[in-house]
């Protein structure tokens, strides 16, 4: 599903700003918004957060396709 990706990818953005919040102390997000408590920081922590809640759904799934043999 397309919704998968999108929610996937914004996962790794935001694994990826947690990696150079600890190794850097460098919050990219708060950075590119204005700093952390900026509308556009807020909307895209709470994009990424929404997209983190989607991706435990990827956990319960079944991802066996089956396949029509005769």
């Amino acid at each position: 599903m397309w919704i998968d990706k999108i929610a996937l990818a914004l996962v790794i953005i935001g694994a990826l700003n947690w990696g150079s919040i600890g190794l850097f102390s460098f919050d990219i997000v708060a950075w590119i918004g204005g700093g952390p408590a900026a509308l556009i920081s807020r909307i895209i922590y709470s994009v990424v957060a929404l997209a983190g809640i989607w991706c435990i759904s990827l956990l319960f799934r079944d991802t066996e396709v089956e396949s029509d043999r005769a």
